[in-house]
């Protein structure tokens, strides 16, 4: 990305000389050879004393003087053509570099210089190689004015800040990918923690299959895990709520058919109790995606009618597994959060306002804990909060700023169009694709790129590559660099922990830095860390390990973290529903009440008190 920087002048300076003084070790070697793309230096390994100097290594910038300008290289390779070394004399080496750009200085003294990608002039034979001097690697860096964060200091230089621009870096998306135990999850956290104070304005939602964010963003964070998530199951569109009914498993047709017919009757009965299953039509009219409250009693009962058609006589072993299906899921206790409630209500805007935040009320960050959660639970939940973020930002034109991070990204977008949920791949490509243009960003983090859905990884315009050690992984994330900084890559596979390269459109040029260090205790995945190794003397509690594998409640009704302690016996469509609950007579302990409706009114329509 070129960047103009006009009025920018820097100090006329000789480059081989600034002082007559001036030791001669700072002239470190001759170009001797110069293509569009790379040349060959060369130099001495010693000096005339025969002591190793270490002057020349992989990885370092180096500067060619060409008098008002200096061209900058990468070296990425050094060797001896005879590959022989003799303590008799100095050893001549070849020092291979990558042209990277140029730094140019004005007539104005005291300003700084100015650097630019691309090459406008190109190093001649015989043009003086040296060390890059501190103000020149500044100047490589610089990020013209633009809203910055810094996030660490140069692998080549620490006395420099390794700055990126917050804004480019979230508005067209980002990606942090890396081999395990290299310290992605810290470096999103310091990410997360520098974004917000730089965008206070900003909210993040972040899929965290670990459960280790939360306790790394304690002054920011709220944690919502299966047992204090509450998604209706209304919220959710035929396709998402399909996969949750047949347990990730091929959908049947005909059923699916069957629900898109009654679904909405479902959700007009909740909305005119007395109209019985007749459906509005026009521009009004409600179908199986609207997200409308409606009963699950009201579903079956719709079902049960249609079997009792003599119509529908062909169609009655469907409808029969259709219900065992809902039957089925509205018992099963690892979807409490769709099905827990007793009071069906519209409850969308207490929902969505909890889930992303609105009002934050100085916690702007969403952990959505999925550790323990079946993969079909965690499969249409993602696609729900992706396809929300999505409309929310869409809807609120441009006012709600929303960061979508996805740790371990791979599990949600694969390569492999076989795998996954439909549903989540289109709801994430949507934001990668369109997001920026209203305000939903994307972040993504994965140990497999490799694995990763091509089209998303395309659309993240910021790469923080850290070590890579798989050659497929290597191979993608040197097809995304766009600049002639390729050999950067090269060191790949063996950076150090907190090393990244960083690329693309949040940084001036191609970067190597090291991530700030975090305190011990915000590091993710430390307290539970920390509470696994606390009583290292104790024995396994085998009982609370199987009551976790049964995820079996201890109390009938489990506690929603978000919903209102409302008066059970009431539904939405009694006329007195909203007000203070009157004394009722019992009712049988053992009726099943899941499903949303009263004893008294269970299969007809509402009466009067």
């Amino acid at each position: 990305m070129y960047v103009e920087r006009e009025a920018s002048v820097g100090e006329p300076t000789s480059q081989e000389r600034r002082q007559t003084e001036q030791n001669d070790k700072r002239i470190l070697g001759n170009v001797v050879q110069c293509d569009g793309a790379r040349a060959t230096i060369s130099a001495y390994a010693d000096d005339a004393d025969g002591a190793v100097t270490g002057l020349w290594t992989v990885g370092k910038m180096i500067s060619i003087n060409l008098g008002s300008t200096r061209t900058v290289g990468l070296v990425y390779a050094i060797g001896k053509s005879d590959r022989a070394w003799s303590n008799e004399g100095q050893n001549a080496i070849e020092v291979s570099i990558e042209l990277i750009g140029e730094v140019r200085d004005g007539a104005e003294p005291g300003a700084r210089p100015v650097f630019d990608r691309g090459i406008t002039t190109y190093p001649h034979i015989g043009a003086v190689a040296h060390r890059i001097r501190t103000r020149d690697l500044q100047a490589v860096y610089d990020l013209a004015g633009r809203h910055s964060i810094t996030i660490g200091t140069l692998a080549q230089d620490e006395t420099i800040a390794a700055n990126i621009a917050i804004d480019d870096t979230l508005a067209r998306h980002f990606a942090i990918v890396g081999t395990t135990g290299v310290g992605k999850s810290t470096a999103v956290s310091l990410l997360l923690r520098k974004s917000i104070a730089a965008r206070p304005d900003l909210r993040i939602l972040i899929l965290d299959p670990h459960n280790e964010f939360a306790a790394s963003l304690p002054e920011y964070c709220v944690r919502v895990d299966s047992k204090t998530l509450d998604l209706p199951f209304w919220m959710f569109t035929l396709e998402e709520f399909a996969e949750v009914l047949f347990r990730g498993r091929e959908t049947e047709p005909e059923e699916i058919d069957a629900l898109r017919d009654l679904i909405p009757a479902a959700k007009n009965l909740y909305r005119n109790p007395n109209s019985g299953s007749y459906i509005r039509r026009g521009s009004d009219a409600l179908t199986a995606d609207t997200p409308v409250p409606y009963r699950i009693a009201d579903l079956l009962k719709q079902i049960d009618e249609r079997m009792g058609m003599l119509e529908s006589k062909t169609d009655r072993p469907t409808l029969k597994s259709l219900k065992t299906r809902i039957e089925s899921a509205a018992a099963d206790p690892r979807y409490r959060f769709m099905f827990n409630s007793r009071l069906i209500e519209d409850t969308i805007h207490e929902t969505i306002g909890n889930i992303f935040r609105v009002p934050h009320h100085g916690r702007p960050v969403t952990c959505f804990e999925m550790a323990g959660m079946p993969s079909e639970v965690v499969n249409s939940v993602c696609s729900v909060l992706a396809r929300l973020a999505f409309d929310l930002a869409l809807w609120s034109e441009g006012k709600l700023q929303l960061l979508f991070l996805c740790e371990e990204a791979h599990r949600y977008m694969p390569a492999d169009p076989r795998l996954g949920f439909a549903p989540t791949r289109h709801a994430l490509s949507r934001i990668a694709k369109e997001g920026r243009k209203y305000g939903c960003y994307l972040g993504v983090v994965t140990l497999r790129p490799g694995e990763l859905d091509p089209t998303i990884l395309s659309q993240c315009s910021t790469f923080f590559a850290m070590r890579l050690a798989n050659e497929q992984d290597q191979a993608i994330i040197r097809s995304a660099i766009a600049d002639s900084s390729a050999s950067t890559l090269a060191f790949l596979s063996s950076m150090g922990q907190r090393e990244a390269i960083a690329f693309g459109e949040g940084v001036a040029t191609t970067m190597r830095l090291k991530f700030e260090k975090l305190p011990s205790h915000l590091l993710p995945g430390t307290a539970k860390r920390e509470e696994a190794t606390s009583k290292p003397g104790d024995d396994v509690d085998l009982v609370a390990i199987v009551e976790r594998l049964r995820n079996v409640p201890k109390s009938t009704q489990q506690a929603m973290a978000f919903a209102e302690v409302v008066d059970s016996g009431r539904q939405a469509g009694d006329p007195d529903y909203r007000k203070p609950p009157a004394a009722r007579p019992p009712s049988d302990d053992d009726f099943d009440m899941r499903y949303g409706l009263k004893p008294a009114t269970f299969g007809l329509r509402p009466q009067n008190d």
